[in-house]
Formats: C-alpha cells, sequence, structure tokens
C-alpha cells in the first residue's frame, strides 16, 4: 500500500509539471510587433492582426496602439521598426521583421 502511494504521488508531480510548461511555451512567441509602421498581434510566432488596444505586459509594461512603450516606472520609448515586445514584457530586436 505504501509503495501504491509513493506511485500515485510521483506520477501526480509529473503531470503537474508538464500542464505547468504548456503554457509558457506557448506565450514565448506572443507579443506585439512594428510592422511597416503598425503595431500587429502576434500569436504563436504569427501575425493575427493590427493591435486594437493598449495592452499592459506581464511586468507591468504598457503598449499602446502606436508603439510607444511605458514601462512600470514611467519610462518612456518608442516600438522600433521589426522590434516585438513579448507578453512577459521582454523587447526583443528583429530585424528581420519575420
Amino acid at each position: 500500500m505504501n509503495l501504491r502511494n509513493i506511485t500515485l504521488a510521483v506520477v501526480g508531480l509529473f503531470l503537474s509539471l508538464s500542464f505547468l510548461t504548456s503554457p509558457v511555451m506557448a506565450e514565448e512567441k506572443d507579443g506585439v510587433m512594428m510592422k511597416n509602421g503598425k503595431v500587429s498581434k502576434m500569436q504563436e510566432g504569427r501575425d493575427i492582426g493590427p493591435m486594437d488596444r493598449m495592452m499592459t505586459m506581464a511586468n507591468g509594461t504598457k503598449v499602446m496602439m502606436n508603439g510607444k512603450i511605458v514601462t512600470k516606472d514611467g519610462q518612456q520609448s518608442q516600438l522600433e521598426e521589426g522590434q516585438i515586445m513579448m507578453l512577459d514584457g521582454k523587447l526583443i530586436d528583429n530585424k528581420s521583421g519575420r
């Protein structure tokens, strides 16, 4: 009986860990990108259309529809052509423009 409980606990642990890793992988490809002078939404690495409202990223950074970036502490910058702001707030310089 004791071995059965340990086995069930290990199986449960592995199942819960596998569910935790799946959403993170999808979110790594989600965000917004400046493309042809307009901000587009990206989902799973693909352009899914123009940004239709301001977005707040996980770290508190806000991205406006015109590409203006305002960090949680109030610093402002502009999303440049090819740059991608991921949902976690990480800014990626993608010169190829995907």
